[in-house]
This record gives C-alpha cells, structure tokens and sequence, in this order.
C-alpha cells in the first residue's frame, strides 16, 4: 500500500514537472522567435520616432507612449473601483442571497469576450457620454475590462486577514472604517497588487476594445489631452499584419513592434512586482 501510494506521488510530481517545463519552453520559444525576427529593427530611432512613409519606416514612439498613457488610466480607474467593491462585499456587505449573485456576475464578467468591452465602450463613453475616440475612453473601457480581475483578487486578499486582526482593533474601540483602513487593506495590500499585475498585463495586451475607443489608424503627434485619441501598439501590431500598405516589408518591424510590446508590459508588471515586494517585507503581520 505504502508503495502505490508512493508510486502515485511520484507520477503525479513528475506530471507537474513536466507541465511547468512544457509551460517555460513554450513561452521561452514564443520570445525566441519574436526576438529573432524583430531584434534588427530595434534601435534609439526606433524607439523615439514617429512612424513615416506610410508606417513603413521611422520608429514607433507614439504608439509606445500611447500604451502607456491608456495602461495607467485602466490602472487608475480600475484599481480604486475593485478594490472598493472588494472592501464593501468582503466587510461591510450582509452575506446574502444578493451577493452571492453579484459574486456570480462578477465571475461571469472575467470570462466576457475583450470585443464585448470595446462595444460596450463605443456605446456608452464614445457615444452617450461624447467622450469621442480618446484616452479618455478607451482608459475607462480598459478599466471596466479588468475590473473583474481586481476585485476577485482583492476579495481574495482581504479574506487572507486573520480575522483575529479585526475583533483585536474593534475590542480597543476603534471604528468599522479605522479597522479596515488601517488594519486589514495595509496586510491586504501585496495581494491586492498581485490581482493588479494581472490586470496591468491584460490591458496593456488588448486591441479590440482601444479599436472602437482609443486607437488611431496613425498618427504622427503626441495626445494634448485625454480627449484625444492616440496610437497603440496592439493595434498598430494588428494595423501593420493586416492593413499595412507593404505588409511583406513591414514583417520585421511587426515582430520588433511585438517585442516593443512585450518590454513595455514586463516593464510594469516588474515595477509593480517591485512595490509588491516592498510591501510583503514590510507586512504587519
């Protein structure tokens, strides 16, 4: 008996090896390949240029800039909003019938299509609201696309507070919102992030929802505002692959603006990794 279960232990380890190698060859082969397909092109000018010549040449500053801008405006709107609900299904909130609805909606919502997004987006901010094609817009419709996100892994987070924690501040008189304020999001925080980093890389990757809301065809002058609208490399990638002038010509300048692409969002998520780290060595508790 000892042995089979033994046996079973091992095939199952071995099993989860294999997977987590196939896994890292696979994406170690997908970053190989965009890397020796687009490394020529990669270059100062490329980086901090403007595309010309019906974007056949020149570089790809403002879609990378683009990218940014609409990555931290998703950010900025989806980060305060998830983690609000969060706090308010996971402290305040009567567990309920209600809520374990709501709960359900919000699951439901992670697994909606990015296109549905950008229609919702395109109705709702681009029409109703007369945003027009802008930042602005496409940083909300990001937003709400990774709001699911957030708040399932802020809900995670703040659940992972010993509970302990809370009747401790409420037993020395301190209020409902002191507690959770300064109690329970501080040692939720490194989780909360970690749900974000997710989040971060999702919107930085879209291209069908910034398509109906933010993204430009081409562009060569940088946003004034966030009432303008602006290139981005998800789209530029899918402008260059599909509706490109010399599209044959343009291969290697798509992989180096995929490469592009690829830093741009490891380039985040290490900051935000690095804020994460920084809390976890810090954590109360």
């Amino acid at each position: 008996m000892m042995r089979w279960r033994y046996l079973k232990q091992s095939a199952f380890f071995a099993l989860v090896r294999a997977s987590a190698l196939i896994i890292t060859l696979t994406l170690g082969g997908i970053i190989l390949y965009i890397l020796m397909h687009g490394y020529s092109v990669i270059s100062w000018e490329f980086i901090t240029k403007p595309p010309t010549d019906s974007m056949t040449q020149g570089g790809i500053m403002p879609a990378i800039l683009g990218t940014i801008y609409l990555t931290l405006g998703a950010i900025a709107i989806g980060l305060p909003l998830g983690v609000a609900s969060a706090i308010y299904l996971t402290e305040y909130a009567i567990q309920g019938r209600m809520i374990r609805l709501i709960r359900v909606g919000i699951n439901c919502l992670a697994g909606v299509p990015s296109v549905v997004f950008g229609l919702f987006g395109l109705a709702f901010f681009v029409i109703i609201f007369k945003f027009g094609s802008s930042i602005l817009a496409g940083s909300l419709t990001l937003g709400f696309l990774i709001l699911p996100t957030i708040i399932g892994a802020s809900e995670e987070a703040l659940k992972s507070v010993p509970q302990t924690f809370r009747e401790a501040s409420l037993a020395l008189g301190v209020s409902k919102w002191q507690t959770t304020y300064r109690i329970v999001l501080p040692n939720a925080l490194p989780g909360i992030l970690t749900g974000s980093i997710l989040g971060i890389g999702r919107a930085a990757g879209e291209t069908a929802p910034i398509m109906f809301t933010a993204a430009a065809f081409f562009t060569s002058k940088l946003p004034s505002s966030i009432f303008d609208e602006v290139m981005a490399l998800p789209y530029h990638i899918y402008v260059l692959a599909t509706a490109g002038t010399n599209i044959e010509a343009t291969r290697p300048i798509q992989y180096g603006t995929v490469l592009v692409l690829v830093a741009v969002v490891l380039g985040i998520n290490l900051v935000a990794i690095l804020i994460r780290g920084y809390m976890r060595r810090n954590k109360r508790w």
